[in-house]
């Protein structure tokens, strides 16, 4: 009786280990970018450059402090890859407005010697959109969908 116990049990430890878990098999849901005015997506998750945030306010120019120190500023935008909506890129200036193809409004600002994050960080190229212009949506991944 005992011999066949262990290995029952031996055998469901076996079945416990082979199965992956329900949490792992199934991706975590994916952000998209899209213009407030007209709803296009202009970017998703993947397209994000990541950047460390900076020490804030102690980074800046002197006329740009207003003396709180202590805070720490929450990044106002993203920083995104080069991409091919992008048209004034294309067109060899250093730095443009980034504009949405589909309503024309000002998404962000581009500029390939870098510029400075609103936390205080340098980022080089620099492709930022700002997120009071972006609607951040939260895609739920399709389990039905097979992944490759």
């Amino acid at each position: 009786m005992e011999v066949e116990s262990k290995a029952m049990t031996e055998s469901n430890m076996e079945e416990v280990e082979t199965k992956p878990s329900s949490q792992e098999s199934l991706p975590k849901p994916q952000a998209m970018y899209r213009c407030k005015k007209c709803r296009r997506i202009v970017a998703i998750e993947e397209n994000i450059v990541p950047h460390e945030p900076g020490k804030g306010e102690e980074c800046f120019a002197w006329k740009k402090r207003s003396g709180n120190y202590a805070e720490q500023v929450q990044c106002s935008s993203i920083f995104v890859e080069p991409m091919k909506w992008m048209q004034t890129i294309h067109d060899g200036t250093v730095e443009e407005k980034l504009l949405c193809l589909g309503c024309n409004a000002r998404l962000g600002y581009f500029n390939w010697a870098g510029m400075q994050c609103s936390c205080g960080a340098w980022v080089n190229p620099a492709f930022q959109l700002h997120k009071s212009r972006l609607d951040e949506c939260k895609s739920e991944p399709n389990p039905n969908q097979a992944t490759v």
